[in-house]
């Protein structure tokens, strides 16, 4: 039985997130703990208490969700359910705890690469004035000629129907009041910037520069990135592939289908809040089964 997991990504994450792991698993107490001691502040009570807009911040949000996710996987594991565990993949942050989990890094130096990246985020969205919207109904290919005319960018290609586009924020707007009678839906999304887009070239510039110094493992398990959609083995390529992530389309519904495709999955566990990948993954191929798992109470025993 070849398993894979898929890792929540940003805009996923909920007050609450990960209280019911920490109260009641020994291995997900001992890792959020470990969190606050790494980070140097108090990520826990983030998470379980919130309020929404600190932890909806990026440089908050991405550490709630590789820590979530990293602990789900870590309690599927120790429950002898990973035992034929074959590949993992995540939306844009996910990849990231999937590069955790495949053993590229521990669990620690994960946490730091995550909290520089969301660090760096922010401070790429609080010097740019960016804006996402999501686009209901129109091919990747209608979608670029709309972006090319508008100067914005594709951001994100989840599944058959749903794309996100990124930008100058008033550029996104002006895209969204032309979209009637082109797409089905055309929608600002309420985020802090302009992810995946050249806005956050400052971001990529500088996680490349932090990034570096880190020792990267061959992951033990396949592993795909949103940059190509395809599998990542060689660590300075997983490196290089991190960065340009930063500022490239996440191409997750490439990821999900190779992923699927070249291991003959027969089962995904989606550690993080949401259900979102289950979503995407059922108007990706509505035969990928696909059980999404946030509370300690939805993993099998």
């Amino acid at each position: 039985m070849a398993t894979g997991l898929l890792f929540s990504g940003q805009g996923a994450q909920t007050v609450g997130m990960g209280r019911s792991l920490y109260d009641n698993s020994a291995t997900a107490r001992a890792l959020y703990d470990e969190a606050n001691a790494v980070l140097g502040w108090d990520l826990k009570s983030l998470c379980f208490e919130g309020p929404e807009g600190a932890l909806t911040e990026t440089k908050v949000c991405q550490p709630a969700l590789y820590v979530q996710g990293y602990a789900i996987f870590r309690i599927l594991q120790e429950r002898g359910h990973l035992g034929e565990l074959t590949a993992a993949c995540g939306l844009s942050l996910g990849e990231l705890t999937a590069l955790a989990a495949a053993g590229v890094y521990d669990f620690a130096t994960g946490l730091r690469l995550v909290a520089e990246r969301g660090r760096l985020m922010q401070l790429a969205c609080d010097a740019t004035k960016g804006g996402m919207a999501a686009v209901i109904g129109g091919t990747p290919e209608a979608v670029a000629d709309f972006c090319s005319e508008f100067d914005i960018e594709i951001a994100n290609l989840n599944c058959p129907g749903q794309i996100v586009i990124s930008g100058d924020h008033g550029k996104v707007l002006d895209a969204v009041a032309a979209s009637k009678g082109r797409f089905k839906l055309c929608k600002p999304l309420n985020v802090a910037g302009a992810y995946h887009s050249r806005l956050m070239a400052s971001a990529r510039d500088a996680f490349a520069e932090f990034i570096e110094d880190f020792t990267f493992e061959t992951p033990q398990i396949a592993v795909y990135t949103n940059v190509t959609g395809g599998r990542v083995s060689e660590p300075q390529a997983i490196k290089e592939a991190l960065v340009d992530q930063v500022v490239s389309t996440v191409r997750f519904e490439d990821c999900l289908r190779n992923m699927a495709a070249e291991n003959g999955m027969d089962t995904f566990y989606e550690c993080g809040p949401g259900k979102v990948l289950a979503g995407f993954a059922k108007r990706i191929d509505k035969q990928l089964p696909v059980t999404p798992m946030s509370e300690f109470d939805e993993i099998p025993a």
